[in-house]
């Protein structure tokens, strides 16, 4: 069975919403880094697809780091430890920072990049996020790019997983039993 067509997975965000959000957003990008070359940093593995598709949209010069940031292992929910698993290559010190995430949870990890990036003297440092499941925020986490708002449940497909599945689904999905 393709997981395009599981019956565990119930459509929350459709393909078509994702790109026409992901072409607002990137005009806003582009409008708000005009002349800036901003270095966009994409938190790995989840926002690769989001942040390429992000930087096509923005249509002005701009770099392109990542990261690898851990607080779930294979859980499907934070353990509030964060860890740095990949870092950046490149110094950021004057640099403006735009960070592109797959998803804002409790806002605990992003809150700890956020800070440990402006601790590097980054010139600004904004967060670009496709989901915000905001029932879950236990630390507050200035979005400044939003795709989309979501409820309080498990979700997969454009860059997120559960156990390393899921991730290749052009729309974002509800898995309705994680288990099966």
């Amino acid at each position: 069975m393709s997981e395009f067509s599981n019956p565990n997975l119930e459509v929350l965000i459709s393909s078509e919403e994702i790109q026409q959000r992901i072409k607002q957003l990137g005009a806003e990008v582009a409008r708000d880094y005009a002349g800036l070359n901003p270095l966009l940093i994409g938190v790995l593995k989840g926002a690769c697809i989001f942040l390429s598709d992000l930087m096509r949209a923005a249509e002005i010069p701009l770099g392109l780091e990542f990261m690898a940031i851990s607080s779930y292992g294979a859980s499907m929910r934070t353990s509030g430890e964060v860890r740095i698993l990949k870092d950046l290559d490149v110094a950021i010190e004057g640099r403006h920072i735009l960070v592109v995430e797959d998803i804002v949870d409790t806002g605990l990890t992003l809150s700890y990049l956020l800070a440990n990036l402006k601790s590097r003297g980054a010139a600004s440092v904004k967060l670009a996020a496709l989901l915000d499941k905001f029932d879950r925020r236990e630390k507050e986490v200035p979005i400044d790019y939003l795709g989309f708002k979501i409820p309080d449940k498990f979700v997969v497909g454009y860059g997120l997983d559960f156990a390393e599945r899921y991730r290749n689904l052009p729309f974002i999905a509800v898995v309705k039993n994680p288990e099966a």
